[in-house]
């Protein structure tokens, strides 16, 4: 079921789970790529819902969608997160899925931060949908040995937006939210509910931090994406401890930031970090291994840091066009580049 591509603009049916409902929401990279691929050209419709664990919801939402594709020409289905991509199948246009972490490797359970029961099975359902898919996509490199489908699996990292992230004067943000002036401040950005975010584990290192120089933990989370910037203007180093992650956004915004960050090795950190001066990877998640890193990072935040260099490739910009890129491998039959 393919076409001349540019005879008429390109009609694509995002399906997601996840998308932002408030300002400080999750998923902004969902709803930024779906901006960036309408402004490139491409007619994009979005079908959100809440599956919630309900096979109720995706009943309804499984109608909705098959509804929607035997009614409305759409070109391919570009189901964002696994589970998404069932709501496609029977499969009657191309099918690109982008797996974004928690849905291929497993979601953790919010209370103990292990592999629940649901996260194995949506795991093993990830695998096999993947089979059904004529694209797939991963925004990291590590998670490419989930995908054994036979097929390219192509990274594509969750793309920032480098004209909101920006290096900025400290003092003024500061003074913008309000925090003090004469104490390093270490940035945590992320739901600090989320057992697998370990927000303890952070504040048990800026604890350790504190005996040894005035230091303070900044936690950014229910503050519109826009704001977010302003915080990481404001802090010294964002500190970074999730046990599970596909491609962070919050490490790619710190340093397009010019903002140090120290993290556990988890996701893409390491292939961000590779290379930056004056950022830690830390060779193991104790908090006194993360202390002293943030120690030697923010005796050294004085000097010059030019973590932006290392995501300019980043740009949603530039990933968007990889996007649509695959797109058209998908449409002519082809595997993209």
């Amino acid at each position: 079921m393919t076409r001349a591509v540019g005879r008429c603009p390109m009609r694509v049916l995002m399906v997601t789970t996840e998308w932002p409902r408030v300002p400080w929401g999750t998923a902004q990279f969902v709803a930024r790529q779906a901006a960036y691929l309408r402004a490139a050209g491409i007619e994009v419709e979005v079908f959100q819902f809440h599956g919630q664990r309900n096979p109720l919801n995706y009943a309804s939402a499984w109608l909705e969608v098959q509804r929607r594709l035997s009614r409305e020409r759409f070109d391919l289905v570009h189901a964002q997160f696994g589970q998404s991509a069932l709501l496609a199948l029977p499969k009657r246009v191309p099918l690109v899925i982008t797996f974004r972490g928690d849905d291929i490797q497993g979601i953790l359970d919010d209370q103990d931060g292990h592999l629940s029961l649901a996260g194995r099975a949506l795991r093993m359902f990830c695998r096999w949908v993947a089979h059904a898919a004529d694209a797939v996509i991963v925004v990291s490199a590590h998670m490419q040995r989930y995908v054994q489908n036979g097929k390219p699996v192509h990274v594509v990292p969750s793309g920032i937006d480098l004209d909101l992230f920006r290096p900025q004067p400290q003092a003024p943000a500061r003074a913008r939210l309000g925090l003090p002036a004469d104490e390093s401040l270490v940035l945590f950005v992320g739901n600090p509910k989320l057992a697998r975010k370990r927000f303890a584990l952070a504040q048990r290192a800026v604890e350790l931090l504190s005996a040894t120089m005035p230091a303070r933990l900044v936690v950014g989370w229910q503050v519109p994406h826009p704001q977010i910037p302003d915080y990481m203007a404001a802090c010294d180093a964002l500190v970074f401890t999730s046990s599970q992650e596909g491609s962070p956004n919050a490490v790619k915004e710190a340093l397009a930031c010019n903002l140090p960050v120290v993290s556990v090795p988890v996701g893409d950190v390491a292939e961000r970090l590779e290379g930056v001066a004056g950022c830690e990877l830390c060779a193991d998640d104790r908090a006194e291994t993360i202390a002293a890193a943030l120690a030697r990072v923010l005796m050294r935040r004085g000097g010059r840091f030019d973590g932006r260099a290392a995501v300019r490739q980043l740009d949603e910009h530039l990933l968007t066009q990889r996007v649509i890129g695959i797109y058209h491998g998908v449409l002519n039959g082809r595997a993209p580049a």
